[in-house]
């Protein structure tokens, strides 16, 4: 029986403290068919309940449906890869524990 690869868990760059004091404020635009945008936002930098970060965005918006006008609500995360286990606070998280060194006799 085949055993699947380890998948390499991503390590995120930048600590929780780091991230909320620096994080720009995005903008989250969605283009319709016609060519046409409609701005939903600012979309501020955040901690989820879940304890990892990034961005969130719950908007409602118009988008014309058989010459109809329908209300439609947004919501998208924008969750850092690897944030949740990013430390709270200081610089770049290490990537494990250092490979152990081998010894000679």
């Amino acid at each position: 029986m085949k055993t699947k690869p380890a998948v390499k868990k991503t390590v995120c760059p930048v600590s929780k403290e780091a991230f909320l004091a620096s994080a720009p404020t995005l903008t989250l635009l969605v283009r319709l068919p016609d060519g046409t945008t409609r701005d939903l936002g600012a979309v501020a930098p955040r901690e989820f309940s879940t304890g990892s970060f990034g961005w969130n965005v719950n908007a409602k918006t118009v988008v014309e449906v058989g010459g109809q006008a329908v209300s439609v609500q947004v919501g998208a995360n924008l969750t850092v890869v690897g944030s949740k286990d990013a430390p709270a606070s200081g610089g770049v998280p290490a990537a494990g524990p250092a490979p152990a060194k081998k010894v000679r006799r």
